[in-house]
């Protein structure tokens, strides 16, 4: 007898366990945070136009990358400084953001958007597209992972 009932209740639990692993996993609607990125996205852009890589690279994230068309990864605070401080010094003043969707999930979000690069002549040098992964942080939305390229067609020779 106690062997039926071990048996009895092996087949309870069991039943009771694929009945939660077979209910319908719970679903979480996005959050709409383009607001909220629009305003790191002008942060960014004040950055920029002061030619400040220094306050530009305290909107990532400590462990944040840049994945730059036409090289390599570019990790970690110092070399995310240096890779804009380079592309500064190199003549590019202004950055124009415009942010197409944003969409959060807890304390990640994606953004895609369009991008406008100028030198301090107000002539336009590059655009194109981007998307950056965004966590929040105790100091507000920080870009992780961006990665833009140029829709600007490669001149032929």
């Amino acid at each position: 007898m106690r062997y039926r009932t071990g048996i009895v209740w092996q087949v309870a639990i069991l039943a009771g366990c694929l009945q939660f692993a077979c209910a319908a996993p719970e679903t979480r609607q996005p959050l709409d945070v383009t607001e909220e990125i629009q305003a790191a996205n002008e942060q960014f852009v004040a950055a920029f136009a002061s030619s400040d890589a220094e306050a530009l690279t305290a909107l990532y994230t400590q462990d944040g990358k840049l994945l730059p068309p036409n090289s390599d990864v570019v990790a970690g605070t110092a070399a995310i400084q240096g890779f804009w401080q380079m592309v500064m010094e190199a003549g590019v003043a202004q950055a124009q953001l415009t942010t197409e969707e944003a969409e959060g999930f807890d304390g990640t979000a994606f953004e895609v958007g369009g991008y406008s690069l100028y030198d301090s002549d107000g002539n336009m040098i590059d655009e194109g597209k981007y998307v950056v992964i965004w966590k929040r942080t105790e100091d507000g939305w920080r870009l992780h992972r961006d990665i833009w390229n140029s829709s600007v067609p490669i001149a032929s020779e």
